[in-house]
């Protein structure tokens, strides 16, 4: 089916087919009310208002300080990943592997988006080395990684993820080699580039998690659907989840979800799961303009309350049995770096 018929097709109406995404969406709106302080909801208040109430409220200190373990003990690989660019996906990397950070997890984030490597921009730092040089031979892998002061260790990548296809053994060896030393973390972020390019779809495809963040605007939804397609065409079996950002309310975040979830399932027959939503706000601009995270600069805000909740929920969701961690992570996008494959990833 076209783009055209997706976007006038009935499964893009509000009426879900998936009773428990519908209950995904109501448990985070109530989890929000009762995490939070504020002024009650008026009986007479219509479902809309009593959501935006709930956007007014805010985390306590003791509630974003939450705690639960991952049972696993190889590190969980999480691929964020969008279908257009300018959706806030690596404003919500940074910030939820803060927010994961915060529960306690010991979070290396990699910057994987080859055009515009903004990860150290938005937490105000200037790398001093990347991945290439790593490629090269002139560091070792560990090098490269960049301790924050917001609880997060960071790797840039720069140009050198392109590099990793025309790799020689030897340099494959050592590579491989080398991610053995980033040892004892509990999960890898990696924020990819926008788009269905092979760049991205590598990046994406050995992940254990695939979260493809998009807005309510139609181009938005549009090319979210055209992300999970390709993912789909490649990795039928692939663990697929939602995230909803910059919406006025939880409805809104309802709606734009059903959409998704409903024509996934329809025409590519997989399950999409719905991670959680982030509140649009004002405050979100002031922080990257000031190149610092809002969960740190804004702990007490609606969208800083967001990611605390979707941290939580991810948290609690079970690791794929065959998780192979860093190394293997790499392993598996060595192997698809031949031109056949590249083919077929677009």
């Amino acid at each position: 089916m076209g783009v055209d018929f997706m976007i006038k097709s009935p499964f893009m109406q509000k009426k879900s087919l998936h009773g428990k995404d519908d209950m995904e969406i109501i448990d985070q709106a109530e989890n929000l009310r009762k995490m939070t302080r504020g002024r009650q909801s008026k009986s007479s208040a219509t479902v809309l208002e009593r959501e935006e109430k709930t956007a007014d409220t805010v985390y306590t200190t003791e509630e974003r300080n939450f705690s639960m373990p991952f049972t696993e003990s190889k590190t969980r690989i999480i691929s964020i990943t969008s279908g257009k660019g300018g959706v806030g996906k690596t404003t919500a990397s940074v910030n939820l592997a803060i927010s994961l950070a915060n529960a306690g997890k010991k979070v290396l984030l990699f910057d994987g988006d080859l055009g515009l490597a903004n990860v150290n921009v938005l937490l105000g730092i200037i790398p001093e080395h990347n991945i290439y040089e790593v490629i090269k031979g002139k560091k070792k892998v560990k090098d490269i990684v960049i301790t924050t002061s917001y609880g997060i260790d960071i790797i840039a990548g720069a140009n050198g993820i392109s590099q990793l296809a025309n790799l020689t053994d030897e340099q494959r060896e050592q590579f491989i080699k080398g991610l053995s030393e980033l040892k004892g973390y509990d999960v890898m972020i990696i924020d990819t580039g926008a788009g269905v390019g092979a760049n991205v779809i590598g990046l994406v495809l050995p992940a254990d998690d695939v979260l493809v963040v998009t807005t309510p605007e139609p181009t938005a939804i549009t090319d979210a659907y055209g992300m999970i397609k390709s993912i789909v065409a490649n990795r039928q079996e692939k663990s697929i989840r939602l995230i909803v950002n910059r919406v006025p309310s939880a409805i809104e975040a309802k709606r734009v979800a059903d959409r998704l979830i409903s024509i996934s399932s329809q025409f590519l027959r997989t399950s999409v799961q719905n991670l959680g939503f982030i509140f649009e706000e004002a405050l979100v601009q002031k922080s990257i303009s000031n190149q610092r995270p809002h969960v740190v600069l804004y702990p007490g805000s609606k969208s800083a309350a967001c990611l605390t909740h979707i941290a939580a929920r991810l948290i609690n969701t079970p690791v794929q049995e065959d998780t192979t961690g860093i190394v293997g992570f790499f392993q598996k996008l060595l192997n698809v770096g031949s031109k056949e494959e590249e083919k077929e990833f677009i």
